[in-house]
């Protein structure tokens, strides 16, 4: 999430009431999680197992629970909860606030637009000319639609993710890690029905032009789809995924978080993709693996009962 203006980090220390050392005279414009974040955010840590990927990350300013080496351009904002510091800045710059219309007024939507009847849109949301939204839609605050999109009856845009602050030596195992990122959707892409596209935690959720999605996907937090993609039917993507250009994913195939699709991939039905797969290639199975190699591996599988059989009458001889 970007600030609305660069904010001072001794302000943002006040705010949060944390000490501040380092670089005091340095400034912040936005908050990002460990896996979006860029130069001029502030992020946040609470384990030392993560300590130097987040003060060697392209955070400008840290916040954390414990002082340690970090270079003297970065700013330590030292406090005993970081991920309560972390709630404290969201609800500061995105304060919830319950719609009391079905249409924002805030909402700026585009010449030819068609809106259907029962259609939800939030706070700040931006839509683009010649757009087709049909009934039961609901467009969550700060999405932005690009032109000539179109979105199927009953899908949810903009949804929290699903991402929680876990400790076992609390009542409450897992708190909710409040969302304030948004969900970006490019020209011509097209969204089915049903379908689920949760925000960025702090970053965005981002569908490039063209892609095309078919009814009751699901697309997890910060994922960024590429251009001209096919998501087929029951897809699950879970958050944090790059999916790059021309990709095919066939029905019900399922992606693990945050790897890396490259270009041209398609994914066979039914396939689990657990880590990152290569360009231009065809893959299938759980995990899924090369379709070729994957197919002669289920032959010999099928094979099994005979070559046993051979085996054990081999013994009896």
């Amino acid at each position: 999430m970007k600030f609305p203006s660069p904010v001072s980090v001794q302000w943002l220390a006040e705010l949060i009431g944390a000490s501040i050392t380092g670089n005091i005279n340095g400034s912040v414009t936005g908050i990002n999680e460990i896996h979006r974040v860029e130069y001029g955010d502030v992020v946040f840590v609470d384990h030392p197992k993560y300590y130097d990927k987040c003060i060697q990350s392209a955070a400008t300013c840290i916040i954390i629970n414990n002082t340690t080496d970090f270079p003297e351009e970065k700013t330590l904002l030292i406090t005993a909860n970081p991920f309560e510091a972390y709630l404290t800045i969201v609800r500061h710059f995105r304060p919830y606030t319950a719609l009391t219309q079905p249409v924002s007024d805030t909402a700026v939507i585009g010449e030819g637009t068609s809106i259907a009847p029962g259609v939800v849109i939030g706070k700040e949301v931006t839509i683009g000319k010649g757009c087709i939204i049909h009934p039961n839609v609901t467009l969550l605050d700060h999405c932005i639609v690009g032109d000539h999109v179109i979105i199927q009856s009953g899908t949810v845009i903009g949804s929290d993710a699903f991402y929680y602050n876990s400790k076992k030596d609390r009542d409450v195992w897992f708190r909710k890690m409040e969302s304030c990122g948004r969900v970006i959707l490019e020209d011509n892409v097209e969204i089915g029905a049903g379908c689920t596209i949760d925000r960025g935690v702090t970053h965005d959720t981002h569908i490039k032009r063209g892609t095309k999605i078919d009814n009751m996907v699901h697309i997890g937090h910060d994922t960024i789809i590429g251009r001209n993609c096919l998501i087929a039917a029951q897809v699950g993507i879970a958050g944090g995924v790059e999916i790059q250009d021309g990709v095919t994913l066939w029905g019900q195939v399922g992606v693990s978080k945050t790897l890396t699709i490259e270009e041209g991939v398609t994914v066979l039905a039914q396939s689990g993709v657990s880590g990152s797969l290569k360009k231009g290639s065809l893959y299938f199975g759980s995990p899924a693996g090369e379709a070729g190699e994957k197919k002669r591996e289920l032959v010999w599988v099928k094979r099994i009962p005979e070559l046993w059989k051979k085996v054990m009458q081999g013994d009896d001889q």
